[in-house]
């Protein structure tokens, strides 16, 4: 943890550094490009808001918020955790742990599960929030914890990845990866899929693990982590990777999308694009926001570009998400662009607060839900579902 803690801040400082050089005859040369004119043609309704803790505090954590079976779990920093119902914004129940959450909320039929800094994973029932186990796993946990067939998978920032038992906790196998000392803040999420378990790595690469045992199935290098000093070394995997039918999608933050064979890890092709957020799939859309705010629409059978919008520069935008017949990005002022995804034109905009998102939209159905860094989780529904 000291050596991650003294890499953080070495590239603070050096992203300072650099910005102040790159500032010279410039007043602001990182500012978000300006909001453009349009002819708004969708109308956008908040239906509910609901405050559900503190956000994310300052330590570059992203919980972003889980739906499952008509609920909705949040978590903030500060260890609340909140189940709120889906339709009408009321909360089910709140519980104000004090864990040190940092990862989560993980969610099955049955029960919750957060990680946390000190490296523990704790299992909570879905239906009152009781606490049912905790266990101690090597070190931070940003992801959230995923579950399937009896098996709670849990990735560290050291790079291990853990099977645990579901009903207990008890550690059933491990598997073990290096990572760089140098990363961006976050992991990517784990992805479980027909008894196999797909880890994006900070070293670009993905692997394939046994969800039963943790066996190595495959792995394939994304993007090699090459350059002259660390920062251009960086290829961490995108937080969301994908599959559609037999392919698994990924992005890294090193220029580099790519389509790859879910069973063998062979590559069905790439395209150069940095995105650390990942990528949606809708039907033959993807979608990807890029590291520098250019907003991309390809064809996740091929990767040609459908189109790219390249107006929303420094915005920092979230991954998109899918709405009907449109998608949907926020930004770091709080500002929802909802877009054509026929044609790539903007339809509408709406401000949800000034701090922005914790994470991505997360589209249910007709309703649109997205999590404020000022702790507001807010439902929204648009065109003919309103």
């Amino acid at each position: 943890m000291k050596k991650l803690l003294v890499a953080f801040i070495v590239i603070a400082l050096l992203l300072q550094g650099c910005s102040w050089i790159e500032s010279w005859g410039d007043d602001e040369p990182n500012a978000p490009a300006p909001l453009v004119e349009f002819e708004t043609s969708l109308k956008v309704k908040k239906v509910w808001s609901v405050n559900v803790g503190d956000g994310m505090g300052k330590q570059g954590l992203s919980m972003a918020p889980r739906y499952s079976s008509g609920t909705i779990v949040t978590a903030d920093y500060k260890g609340k955790l909140v189940s709120v119902d889906a339709d009408t914004g009321q909360k089910n129940w709140e519980l104000k742990t004090e864990q040190p959450f940092s990862g989560g909320p993980g969610l099955d039929d049955r029960q919750i599960y957060m990680g946390t800094i000190d490296g523990r994973v704790i299992a909570y029932d879905r239906d009152s929030g009781t606490e049912l186990w905790n266990a101690q796993v090597s070190s931070e946990v940003l992801t959230p914890p995923a579950s399937a067939d009896g098996i709670v998978v849990v990735r560290c920032i050291d790079g291990r990845v853990f099977g645990l038992d579901e009903i207990n906790g008890r550690r059933i196998w491990i598997y073990d990866h290096s990572v760089p000392l140098l990363t961006l803040r976050g992991n990517a999420d784990l992805l479980v899929r027909a008894g196999v378990v797909f880890v994006g790595y900070d070293d670009g690469s993905v692997v394939s693990l046994k969800l039963e045992d943790g066996s190595l199935v495959w792995n394939q290098t994304v993007v090699s982590p090459e350059g002259r000093t660390e920062l251009q070394r960086l290829a961490d995997v995108g937080t969301q990777m994908v599959i559609v039918a037999s392919d698994l999608i990924v992005s890294s933050y090193k220029k580099r999308v790519v389509s790859l064979a879910a069973d063998s890890g062979r590559l069905l092709w790439f395209k150069e694009i940095s995105s650390a957020t990942g990528v949606q799939v809708d039907r033959t859309n993807l979608a990807i926001s890029e590291a520098n705010g250019d907003l991309w629409m390809l064809d996740r059978r091929n990767g040609s570009t459908l189109w790219k919008i390249d107006l929303l520069t420094n915005r920092d935008l979230t991954r998109p998400a899918f709405y009907g017949n449109y998608v949907v990005v926020g930004d770091k002022e709080g500002y929802m662009h909802w877009i054509d995804t026929g044609i790539g034109s903007f339809v509408a905009r709406q401000r949800a607060g000034k701090k922005g998102f914790v994470a991505a939209p997360l589209t249910v159905g007709t309703t649109l839900y997205v999590l404020t860094h000022g702790g507001e989780l807010i439902a929204y529904r648009a065109g003919a579902a309103l």
